[in-house]
């Protein structure tokens, strides 16, 4: 009663000193949390508007019937031909093959981890799987070039040395740590009661797995899905070195290809004048490279918020 009656009589008046001290120091806290929070609001504005300023007059240039049904994509030749479709397609198809691995790979990986695992086995192989993230692009991108494309040349000996096969392969192993890891987390947060339902009720370990803890956590599991095809659209370094630089409209995984962000790569380390029509294109391959990604985290949170509503 004493401590309490001190307390209250050292904070009750709002001219006490320590009382106003206290509110400067949650006004600092909460100014500095504010800024935080609108800072990545801030910079993807100031990304955005950096792309749209950079980009907007090589559409001046070039009308939108050209970049989009162009059969070429020539934009630093004599005769420039800027048909976008051409990186469009290497990078779906290198996408495509890259989540086709880190998808059922990944998830599987997670209803290990989160179902079958003992805790020692989770806690040792969680921390060596998440290595593989930490591992540099660039190295992924030799590792596919010298050791993954030799190798699928022997069982397809048609095979081209720079392909969309292989970098999308280890592309796909590259992306599985954040598909299993997020996907485990959300796994491990559905509640011990439906898990101890589903059990009571007869079913097996497998259909509790894949008929009740993952529909339950989908919406965690749409999350890891959206983060690996956002980060398999964006890789630069695996696609730039192993599937090579020729772009073109084809779905055949066995050719060379170039992607967008390989495409930024090859002119940003040329010698083009800045402000040419060349120049230009990097920004455009960037603004459509960010358009994709827009799309797709919509899509996304679209299904985690209908996932999220069905199983509330």
């Amino acid at each position: 009663m004493a401590v309490n009656k001190a307390l209250k009589s050292e904070f009750s008046s709002p001219q006490s000193v320590r009382r106003r001290i206290r509110d400067a120091k949650e006004f600092l806290i909460r100014s500095i949390l504010f800024l935080c929070a609108t800072s990545s609001v801030l910079i993807t504005f100031g990304v955005v508007w950096t792309l749209l300023k950079e980009a907007w007059p090589f559409f001046q240039e070039v009308s939108l019937k050209n970049f989009f049904f162009d059969k070429e994509w020539t934009p630093l030749f004599e005769n420039p031909q800027y048909g976008i479709l051409n990186l469009i397609s290497g990078t779906f198809l290198t996408t495509l093959i890259a989540l086709s691995v880190a998808i059922p790979l990944g998830t599987i990986t997670a209803v290990f981890l989160s179902e079958y695992a003992s805790s020692r086995v989770r806690e040792f192989l969680k921390p060596v799987l998440e290595l593989l993230a930490a591992v540099p692009t660039v190295v992924y991108g030799y590792f596919a070039l010298l050791f993954v494309t030799p190798l699928l040349q022997v069982i397809f000996p048609s095979l081209s040395s720079f392909n969309a096969l292989s970098a999308g392969l280890v592309m796909g192993v590259m992306i599985i740590p954040y598909v299993s890891s997020l996907s485990e987390d959300a796994m491990r947060a559905v509640p011990v009661y439906l898990r101890e339902g589903s059990l009571a009720l007869g079913a097996s370990n497998l259909q509790t797995s894949f008929k009740v803890i993952v529909p339950s956590a989908f919406s965690g599991i749409a999350s890891a899905y959206v983060l690996g095809i956002s980060r398999a659209l964006g890789e630069t370094m695996v696609v730039a070195i192993a599937a090579g630089l020729q772009p073109k409209i084809s779905l055949n995984p066995f050719e060379s290809t170039q992607t967008l962000t390989a495409y930024i790569v090859q002119v940003s380390q040329g010698d083009l004048p800045h402000g040419s029509i060349g120049y230009k294109t990097i920004y455009v391959a960037g603004v459509v490279l960010l358009c994709f990604t827009l799309i797709f985290n919509m899509i996304g949170q679209k299904v985690r918020s209908h996932m999220e509503k069905k199983y509330k």
